[in-house]
């Protein structure tokens, strides 16, 4: 399987409202649930009027489309991260996993990986 290393710097961040984002940005992951507005999104583009944030984050994708048939993918890479000692903040679109790391653990999380056979490209 393999892995593409996102080229950026990452932010997780709390925003008030959807008024607080702009969607014309080329990377945002927005959760929305009735206690909170969260975005995943390149720390350059991170919204000026954020309730909390975390700088510092670094992610791969997993390449390709993956199949929701498919089982166990984000449970083998956290699992080959967290004996690493990596801890992750995952995301998922329709086609594809993302993982995140704290930029300081993001080599070693990628090292562990491409050892235990993953493609990082």
């Amino acid at each position: 399987m393999e892995l593409k290393k996102l080229e950026y710097n990452l932010t997780v961040c709390k925003v008030a409202s959807e008024m607080d984002y702009d969607l014309s940005r080329p990377f945002y992951f927005i959760g929305r649930t009735d206690e909170e507005f969260s975005l995943v999104c390149r720390t350059e583009d991170t919204p000026a009027n954020t309730l909390e944030r975390e700088d510092g984050w670094k992610g791969f994708r997993i390449q390709g489309v993956l199949d929701f048939s498919l089982i166990g993918i984000l449970s083998k890479i956290s699992s080959i991260l967290a004996e690493a000692g990596v801890g992750i903040f995952a995301v998922s679109t329709y086609n594809t996993d993302y993982v995140l790391m704290k930029a300081e653990q993001f080599e070693a999380g990628m090292k562990a990986l491409a050892d235990a056979g993953y493609t990082v490209v």
